[in-house]
């Protein structure tokens, strides 16, 4: 039986409201994102729908190379890998494919960041921040990683878990896997 892995990447832009975070929480990465591939190409997560629209916030799937992630190219990152079973990823993008083909549908919990500040979980239907996202699919697919709400997760829960293996921690575009899909790609 193959070994199945789930990659989950934190980072840092250094955009405004991620600097605003940052003052309250002093943790170093304050977005999450779930991959499904080690050269994150597949990359998942709740955030900017538009690279230049801060506003408009939303399921996205991330593109390393002309997302988000191209505007800022001094962004710092950790990447963690997470063994999981065949059938728990299929189950993670089998609840993934609802995002997908429903991707209008859903929008950004600014008041679940809020509510993790006071400790106070704050939850709407089709409503999601960066690692209530994260957290939300690997729970449901039968993943407990935390005895807390996927509510209450934050990206720095990820960096304390114990069950994540860590795999890269340093710029983003100096990651080996995404500086040679870079290279192959100019």
């Amino acid at each position: 039986m193959s070994q199945e892995f789930v990659y989950i990447m934190l980072s840092d832009t250094g955009t405004l409201f991620t600097n605003v975070i940052k003052t309250y929480t002093k943790a170093p990465y304050n977005h999450a994102s779930l991959s499904f591939d080690s050269e994150l190409k597949e990359m998942y997560s709740f955030g900017r729908k538009n690279p230049k629209n801060p506003l408009n916030g939303g399921f996205v799937k991330e593109d390393i190379l002309t997302g988000t992630y191209s505007r800022y190219p001094n962004t710092s990152c950790v990447i963690y890998r997470l063994q999981v079973t065949q059938r728990e990823k299929e189950k993670m993008k089998r609840i993934l494919e609802v995002f997908i083909k429903n991707n209008h549908k859903f929008l950004y919990n600014i008041l679940g960041v809020i509510g993790v500040s006071l400790r106070e979980p704050i939850e709407f239907s089709n409503s999601y921040f960066c690692s209530q996202f994260v957290a939300d699919i690997l729970y449901r697919s039968g993943i407990h990683l935390w005895d807390k709400l996927p509510a209450m997760v934050t990206p720095e829960d990820f960096r304390n878990s114990p069950s994540l293996e860590l795999i890269y921690e340093g710029k983003l575009y100096d990651y080996l896997p995404i500086k040679n899909v870079m290279t192959r790609s100019q």
